[in-house]
């Protein structure tokens, strides 16, 4: 028999993605509308350890939907590494009568969460995270947002780099996964793009293209680098060396975190949010949802940290193909 699940859980944790609170909104409101209580946990699963543990209604989640970050606050813990932590955290979901919890976040996450179902806790995670780096998934949630902040500040440096006839490094989050560097590379027209899943670390390349661009007459040189590379402000002093053209650095940094969701990351977060519920209500466990090739499904939580992801081959090429 599938074990009932009377009142759920929800918590957030590691890096926040503008979408998380549409994903609690909508676990809250679905669990409600089928009769279960809603419980919310504060700063992830430190806050659990530390019973930081809310009663949550339809009014608890009222006008969040637009808003950036998470209302429940998110955080690292260590202490939940460990066998001890995660045993401490079952007896915490106990005591408080909490059956089942939505985990959303990133990889540690929901190794967090695959302890949690095996200690008999039964668990549903939502993938959240900017980076796009679940293997399992096509989307996950904030990365819309993130990248399509990330663009528009491009844009804006790319205008003064042109008026100063600079080349231009702009740094975008991303420390293992590429794909917010891609993506704006692509979207803004970027001259280079530097991956952490491609890049060999070979300057003389970019120098080379940087010198032959302004020979032809180009007034600027876009480089969008990743995180995972990073030094972006000593590369842009050992360029500028090499080339004689001014370089300058921008670390975009934590704003690709903020900001109000896009439509994209809204609705998608919300559909999540509820298969979730609907998973945990037909009693499953150690799940974790997922968008792929058009359709929302759910994969085991195992199964879903053992796939790998790369950058898209044909993708990576296009973007080379549209350096000119």
């Amino acid at each position: 028999m599938a074990k009932e699940v009377k009142t759920i859980g929800v918590l957030t944790s590691g890096g926040d993605a503008p979408g998380m609170n549409a994903a609690i909104r909508s676990v809250v409101r679905t669990a409600i509308n089928k009769g279960l209580k809603v419980k919310g946990i504060m700063r992830g699963y430190a806050g659990l350890l530390q019973e930081e543990i809310v009663d949550m209604n339809g009014s608890s989640v009222a006008d969040i939907i637009h808003r950036g970050g998470t209302i429940l606050y998110t955080a690292r813990c260590m202490e939940f590494m460990t066998p001890e932590g995660q045993e401490l955290g079952a007896k915490v979901c106990k005591k408080h009568g909490i059956d089942g919890i939505v985990v959303i976040g990133g990889d540690g996450s929901f190794r967090g969460a695959g302890k949690l179902s095996a200690l008999g806790i039964n668990t549903i995670g939502i993938p959240g995270t900017i980076d796009l780096d679940i293997a399992c998934t096509d989307y996950t949630i904030g990365f819309d947002t993130a990248v399509n902040t990330a663009m528009d500040a491009i844009d804006k440096v790319r205008d003064t780099s042109t008026s100063h006839e600079r080349c231009s490094i702009i740094e975008v989050m991303g420390r293992h996964a590429g794909y917010i560097a891609l993506w704006c590379g692509i979207a803004n027209g970027a001259e280079d793009i530097l991956l952490p899943e491609r890049y060999d670390g070979n300057e003389q390349v970019l120098i080379n293209r940087i010198i032959e661009n302004r020979k032809r007459g180009k007034k600027h040189h876009i480089i969008i680098n990743a995180e995972g590379i990073g030094h972006s402000t000593s590369m842009a002093k050992r360029i500028e060396a090499a080339t004689g053209i001014e370089t300058r650095a921008t670390i975009l940094g934590y704003m690709q975190r903020g900001g109000a969701p896009t439509c994209k990351d809204r609705v998608y977060a919300s559909i999540m949010g509820a298969k979730a519920v609907e998973l945990l209500c037909s009693g499953k466990s150690n799940r974790l949802v997922a968008y792929r090739d058009g359709d929302f499904v759910d994969f085991d939580i195992q199964e879903a940290l053992n796939m790998r992801k790369d950058i898209p081959e044909d993708q990576f090429q296009i973007s080379k193909l549209l350096v000119r």
